[in-house]
Parts: structure tokens; sequence; C-alpha cells
């Protein structure tokens, strides 16, 4: 069965950290549409001012932050005792766990441009204490499949033609999937019935079950066992994503995501008295 369109949605312009300008594609309002997802913003701009002032130290508790460049750099730093540059066409994925502080300071590249896209991904609440873990995926190491008929998909999670990329999640079995296809051509993809679906369009237009899409259209579908999009009077890029639904609540207020409102309340409080970091040392580093 192909999955049906459930909605579109356009996003909004928002300011984050210490002033950047970025478009959110889906947040907090839309959150329990997409579990186990929470967030998805674009950062793609071309004038450092939008970008510069960056994320200085602040904490995240019980989410995995996944973020994509296409250009330009991103400085960061953390508790675990990482610190380096995360680079075009790198992905960064971390696992917050029972807590991390962490900095992220956009460069942009020679040009001034800073592409790039963070997807943040909920964790059960038998997960949302485990140690928190950091992990740097060169571009290197996330395989390209390029197809006969000229698509070209980069597999950062997930399994294509029998080739896996390098990420995992934890316990939302994820597929992230950057997708470009030519001009006039119908791309078909199966998809776990029960995981939550949906594609964000990154370049050129397209439709979707006879509706248009554009740059930075998100489409939402219903269940099903594929999906499919189409292209006609150009080529078309997006990010895809798919995951295993936690169907768990959801108490959120700012960096943190946790299980119940006393949860919540109590990392606060842990970060406000300086006992928020709860690792003695890195895992996975």
């Amino acid at each position: 069965m192909r999955r049906e369109i459930q909605h579109i949605f356009s996003g909004e312009q928002v300011h984050e950290g210490a002033g950047v300008k970025l478009h959110r594609a889906f947040g907090y309002f839309e959150a329990p549409l997409f579990d186990p997802f929470l967030m998805l913003d674009d950062f793609r701009s071309d004038n450092p001012e939008d970008y510069l002032k960056g994320f200085p130290w602040h904490p995240h508790r019980g989410i995995e932050t996944i973020t994509y460049l296409l250009k330009g750099d991103v400085e960061h730093g953390d508790s675990l005792g990482n610190s380096g540059i995360t680079k075009a066409g790198n992905v960064q994925w971390m696992t917050a766990g029972s807590g991390i502080i962490h900095q992220e300071m956009p460069k942009g590249d020679g040009n001034g441009s800073m592409h790039g896209f963070q997807l943040w991904a909920n964790l059960s609440s038998e997960n949302k204490m485990v140690d928190p873990e950091y992990r740097e995926i060169s571009a290197e190491e996330i395989p390209v499949v390029k197809r006969d008929d000229g698509s070209r998909i980069k597999v950062i999670a997930g399994k294509i033609d029998g080739i896996a990329g390098p990420a995992k999640g934890i316990g939302i079995d994820p597929e992230y999937l950057d997708v470009s296809i030519p001009q006039g051509f119908e791309f078909i993809h199966p998809t776990k019935t029960g995981y939550t679906a949906f594609i964000y369009i990154t370049a050129g237009e397209g439709t979707i079950n006879g509706q248009k899409v554009v740059n930075r259209s998100l489409v939402l579908f219903d269940d099903g066992e594929e999906l499919a999009v189409n292209t006609d009077e150009t080529p078309l890029s997006f990010l895809l994503l798919t995951g295993k639904p936690i169907k768990e609540p959801i108490f959120w207020r700012g960096p943190i995501v946790m299980h119940t409102a006393e949860e919540l309340e109590k990392a606060f409080k842990e970060y406000e008295n300086g006992t928020f970091i709860k690792h003695s040392k890195p895992r996975g580093v």
C-alpha cells in the first residue's frame, strides 16, 4: 500500500541560540505527529550575520541531536571532552542521554555560506538517562548509491540496495537519506509499516500524490509500505526520514525533553545547582 500525504508543512523563521536565524520545518507543536522525531531545523544561509552568533554553551538531556552539513564548518565542544570542527559533508550524531553541555559555533565557508540541517530524535523513557555518546561521521564514511536511472542517494542511516549507512539511533531504527533524482522521474521507496515517514525538499520542484512540493516543503506521510516522489520539469533533492515511534508522553522545555513533568523539573534544577552531568567517562568516543 502506497503512503498517502497526511500533511504538508511550510515551517517558520525562528531565532535560536545567541541569535541564529533559521527555518524550523517542524518543532514543539508538531512533534506528536512526527514521533520519534522532535524537530528539524534548516540553517541554510549565505549571510554570515544570520549564523555567526552561534549556539554558546547549553545543556541537553533525553534526546539525540543529528547535524548534517552541506556547506561551511561548525566548531564544537562538549562536556565529554570532545572538541573540533564538523566540516561540510559530515554528520555529527550526539546522544545527549543523561546530560551533556556543549556549544556549536558556525563559521561558514570561504564564501560566507553555512548550509545544513539539525534533527532532534527522542529517546524512550528507558534510554533517557543512558551515558552520553558522541560521534563525528566524515563525508567519506557516508556511502553514496548511484543508480543507472540517474538517482543519487547518500545513506546516512538505514540501508539502500544492500548498502548500509554508518549512523544509528537508540531504539528508533532510523533511516536518514539525502536523495537527488533527475527530471521526469518517479522515485519509489519501500517503508516499514508502522514507522513515521517524511521528506523535506532541499532543491527543485516535484509532485507527491499529485500535490506540488518545492524547496522547504515538508511532507508527512500516512502509514504504508512505500512512498513515491515524482519530478517533472526540474531535478529534485530531498531528505527522507523514517523511524520507529516511541509512543510515550513528551515533556519538553528548551533543550531538554523528558518522559514526565517531574523529570523535566528535576533536570533544570540539577542544571542550576551544578549536578546535571552524570557521566564519569566518555562512552563510544
